[in-house]
């Protein structure tokens, strides 16, 4: 175990006992725990720097029900399993003491003996804060005070976080968004990613970052899905902190910060929360239900009370002491369903004899409630695949209660056309019509997110279809196409400016890029879309409103075109969009419009600017008297090859 980070002053003076008498734990924090319905465990559990009979030390606290002994070893005892045991705090599972003379940075665990099986292990704490670096698994005591800058932000949350405002979310993995090659390759600590991320932000006009799971995770290559520090950001990047510096910078500049947050499952190292004391503790002991055979991973027992409130303890312990304001909860599908990716036999039934997971069902309404009682002004999304009814409706009309939900039929349906080769796109049509069927039952973020660019996906660039003209033009299509749909949207970081090789969690993206006119082009657009997208009322406003949106023609299947109308408040606030899927240019192509007036086109995908072929309606057009698909009056434009256009009335 490494002695990094232990204070000098409590290595030398920590040679007492454990000492009972003083505990953070009141008998209601421990009827609370028991009964699933304490949320802020992360003040009471774990390891807390304090003062006792005016000797300053850390109280440790560990719920292992089980053990016939739990003993605190570190650094500062010389790994010793026996000569400062816990002690049992009655009948509550939980162990405990005070060892005087150590503080923040004494690098511990829990040597942990079972009851049963003879089962002897070292364990990291649950609740740390902090922990070493891996390879090493330590658990570091730390204290977590920080003075926040960011007041105006939090006083004015609820507008950036509200449904009708613009979310824009650059999706990115910390690790490999940017490095620093002259160092070994290494990653960007937080301090150091901080000024950069926010010009890049700014410039590029997102409203959110959203981090894969941050969470401390012992295995890199799982991008933080394999997560054990549920109250730990991993230390690869910083420390506490540095990563509340991160965000606080980040809200100072108008920037919301979304979490991944992974209650779904947890790798089985030794070290963690598998197995913990002996028994299937936080997980459930039949492997029908809490093994998962995608993972290789243990499932959470949803049902144990005290499991429960470590899970939203962990949720409310981020919102507190980080200042995120949203979650995206990871692989909700799998949590819903008893026999998600399993074959008949190798699942159980809930007592009604269905596939439903009742109490996983609980356990996120529960979530739902608590997040939005404690912090009115944060979000929950939802990555559920399948169509699961209510996801993003509240709890007391039955629903889940997230305030959106990805939505990963668009997305696949989308990608599997866009894939397609021009001249069979006809054939495909209903994939990109048929979004329109669903799209207000829930509120959606549409996602191109990370899941779609690894494991031999390859890269956007790379699915599109034809010669490198082509595929910039239909990447352009494709990204503003999904902007101008109903909901809110995120992007992977690198697809913004043309990423070529699939993503790896090991390398940084390929800046190198932007030296080329075509992926500049690329990210010019990418820039304008979001700034259009945030002043725009009509591209947001209504996002979960069928009154929001009007399609014009959806039947064009011929010429592989579509027009719609966003619908704004005001009238005179309406967005037409046209997209033409294949590279012939539509000469005289008319559209019906709402409204007489002139139009302006206001983004045109085929610019000059952005790499295009500078083909389009000469700015703006005069509606003229023609009725058109249902509609008062005509424009007679010139619709761009592999290009999306967007108008609005002007002067």
């Amino acid at each position: 175990m490494s002695k990094d980070h232990v204070a000098p002053s409590a290595e030398r003076s920590a040679k007492g006992a454990v000492e009972t008498g003083t505990s953070l734990l009141t008998a209601d924090d421990v009827y609370l725990f028991n009964e699933g319905s304490h949320f802020r465990l992360y003040e009471k559990l774990g390891a807390h720097t304090m003062v006792h009979k005016g000797r300053a030390g850390v109280h440790f606290a560990v719920w292992a029900p089980n053990a016939e002994h739990v003993g605190v070893m570190g650094s500062f005892n010389g790994w010793n399993k026996d000569s400062h045991p816990l002690y049992p705090r009655e009948h509550s599972g939980i162990w405990e003491g005070f060892i005087a003379g150590l503080g923040t940075g004494t690098v511990y665990k829990y040597y942990v003996h079972s009851r049963y099986h003879m089962y002897k292990a070292d364990k990291a704490d649950p609740f740390a804060f902090f922990t070493e670096l891996a390879p090493q698994t330590a658990s570091v005591a730390w204290d977590l005070a920080y003075e926040w800058n960011d007041r105006h932000w939090m006083d004015n949350r609820a507008r950036h976080n509200s449904l009708d405002a613009p979310i824009s979310i650059y999706e990115m993995h910390p690790g490999s968004w940017r490095r620093v090659p002259e160092e070994g390759n290494r990653p960007l600590n937080w301090r150091e990613m901080a000024p950069q991320l926010i010009a890049y932000i700014h410039k590029m006009g997102f409203t959110h970052v959203e981090f894969l799971p941050i969470m401390e995770h012992p295995f890199y290559g799982s991008w933080g899905y394999q997560c054990l520090g549920y109250f730990a950001p991993t230390r690869r990047y910083g420390n506490p902190q540095d990563l509340m510096y991160l965000i606080d910078q980040l809200h100072q500049n108008d920037i919301g910060v979304i979490l991944d947050w992974v209650p779904s499952h947890f790798p089985s190292d030794e070290h963690g929360l598998g197995y913990f004391d002996g028994t299937h503790l936080f997980e459930h002991e039949d492997t029908r239900k809490g093994f998962h055979p995608d993972w290789s991973s243990f499932i959470f027992n949803y049902g144990r009370n005290e499991v429960r409130s470590f899970l939203i303890s962990s949720a409310l312990f981020w919102l507190d002491k980080y200042h995120i304001d949203a979650f995206r909860v990871d692989a909700v599908a799998s949590m819903l369903y008893l026999d998600y990716s399993r074959k008949e036999g190798e699942w159980i039934p809930n007592q009604f004899g269905g596939r439903e997971n009742l109490e996983a069902i609980d356990f996120l309404r529960r979530f739902n409630e608590e997040v939005h009682k404690n912090y009115p002004t944060a979000l929950t999304v939802a990555e559920e695949s399948t169509a699961w009814p209510q996801v993003s409706r509240p709890t007391y009309v039955g629903g889940l209660g997230f305030d959106m939900k990805w939505d990963m039929g668009w997305m696949h349906d989308t990608l599997e056309y866009m894939s397609h080769d021009s001249i069979h796109r006809s054939y495909h049509h209903n994939r990109l019509t048929f979004r329109m069927i669903y799209a207000f039952h829930e509120n959606y973020v549409l996602p191109l997110s990370h899941d779609e660019v690894v494991h031999g996906k390859g890269a956007l660039l790379s699915k599109m279809p034809g010669d490198d003209w082509r595929k910039f033009a239909n990447l352009r299509l494709l990204l503003g196409y999904m902007y101008a749909q109903p909901g809110k949207k995120l992007l992977f970081m690198g697809s913004e400016f043309g990423q070529r090789q699939e993503w790896s969690h090991d390398r940084s993206l390929d800046w190198h890029l932007l030296e080329y006119p075509p992926h500049q082009g690329l990210q010019r657009w990418l820039e304008d879309l979001n700034q259009f997208y945030r002043r725009t009322p009509a591209m947001h406003g209504r996002d979960f409103s069928h009154e929001g949106f009007s399609w014009i023609d959806c039947n064009d299947a011929p010429q592989s075109t579509l027009s719609w109308w966003r619908r704004g408040v005001a009238p005179e606030q309406d967005v037409v969009v046209v997209c033409n899927f294949t590279p012939v240019p539509r000469h005289n192509y008319r559209v019906g419009v709402p409204r007489e007036g002139v139009w302006c086109e206001r983004l045109n995908s085929d610019a000059r600017d952005y790499g295009g072929s500078n083909q389009g309606s000469l700015g703006q057009l005069d509606a003229t008297p023609v009725p058109y698909h249902g509609l008062p009056y005509s424009l007679n434009l010139v619709l761009p090859p592999l290009a999306v256009v967007f108008f609005t009335l002007g002067e």
